[in-house]
């Protein structure tokens, strides 16, 4: 896994990378209580805002982290937001995307650099 300073996850599965947000943050949002996913099938840019996460502190936005496709987006968590907080670094992906230049993924911190970061 890599991490972003912006405190989102990237696993990559193949040509596949998965997105989601670290524990540190689901932490720092408090209960999530509305999360807003981007559109299937559209490519987008790396730092363009992708998901809204809104919780009972506050509105965050989630950048993407990579230039490609998503192709795929976490839908339970439309009906269940609160899967976030239970499970950030599991079940409550945001969304999988297919990057246009996986060499991006070598840009952001291991989970070492980012555990430094954070403490």
């Amino acid at each position: 896994m890599k991490f972003t300073e912006e405190h989102e996850w990237l696993r990559t599965e193949g040509e596949i990378v998965v997105v989601g947000i670290t524990e540190h943050a689901s932490t720092q949002l408090g209960d999530v209580v509305f999360v807003e996913l981007p559109d299937e099938g559209i490519t987008v840019s790396k730092d363009d805002e992708v998901v809204v996460i809104e919780s009972v502190k506050a509105a965050s936005d989630i950048l993407a982290p990579l230039d490609g496709e998503i192709i795929e987006i976490n839908e339970a968590l439309s009906d269940e937001p609160s899967k976030v907080n239970e499970d950030p670094m599991g079940e409550a992906w945001f969304f999988k995307m297919k990057p246009s230049d996986p060499s991006q993924v070598e840009d952001y911190m291991t989970e070492d650099e980012y555990n430094k970061l954070i403490s």
